[in-house]
């Protein structure tokens, strides 16, 4: 994967995971509505209609990946994932840091869980789906974590905020989700080994594959933004970060 640099913006580097994905967020007036169109978001979603695009800042340390999107229908996360992107724009770090605002950008345009009828929280094992495609992107990278950011209504699973985690193979999961927890004050859902309760989630696949993974979720309707939910996401980042000394 071949990153260039942003000219317009320090420390800024940008690739594509695929070009198959792209939409147009500014049709989608709940998210749309919600973002600041600052220089870097405008950026961000014009390379959003032509794929997924992945972002890099920093080099060097811990090569940590944020993940939001992967349900086109969850807006506080990837509404949170723009503004920790604004707010880290052009700071020095000792870590390199991976942002995937928009997973499925052609979902996040058009409000729905699935990409092409398929749920990418349950087929990134799957040989060549998009969050298949982000996995490899992970492997190829040499990520060394990876914090992937939902939300949930509340007649969903799970239906409260939360961070997903396991206990084997990569026991750092739980560390991770802790750390979190204690911070923020989301609640744990912690599984023995990872993908026991069921197959093809990112952060389960990233933990059988050796990157250390958690799954954090925010309360929100789907296709809305409750109030204070983006706040909240935004608080899992920056605690997430945090773990890493960010």
């Amino acid at each position: 994967m071949e990153f260039v640099k942003v000219n317009q913006f320090d420390n800024l580097e940008m690739s594509y995971i695929c070009d198959f994905s792209g939409g147009f967020i500014s049709r989608s007036y709940n998210l749309f509505s919600q973002i600041e169109l600052t220089d870097l978001n405008k950026f961000i979603l014009e390379k959003s209609v032509f794929g997924t695009p992945i972002f890099k800042m920093g080099n060097g340390g811990n090569k940590i990946m944020l993940i939001s999107g992967i349900h086109g229908n969850e807006l506080p996360p990837q509404i949170a994932s723009l503004k920790i992107m604004n707010e880290l724009l052009g700071c020095e770090m000792s870590n390199t840091l991976y942002f995937i605002p928009f997973a499925a950008p052609k979902s996040s345009m058009n409000i729905e869980r699935t990409f092409n009828e398929m749920d990418l929280n349950r087929s990134t094992h799957i040989k060549n789906s998009l969050s298949n495609l982000i996995l490899h992107a992970a492997l190829e990278l040499e990520i060394d974590f990876v914090g992937d950011f939902h939300s949930t209504s509340q007649n969903s699973n799970p239906g409260f905020e939360s961070i997903f985690s396991s206990k084997s193979p990569s026991p750092e999961s739980y560390l991770i989700a802790n750390y979190i927890s204690r911070d923020v004050g989301s609640e744990i859902i912690s599984f023995d080994f990872a993908g026991s309760s069921y197959k093809g989630a990112v952060e389960d696949v990233c933990n059988l594959k050796g990157i250390p993974s958690v799954t954090c979720e925010v309360l929100s309707p789907f296709g809305n933004v409750a109030r204070g939910s983006v706040e909240k996401s935004l608080s899992q980042m920056k605690s997430f970060l945090n773990y890493f000394g960010i």
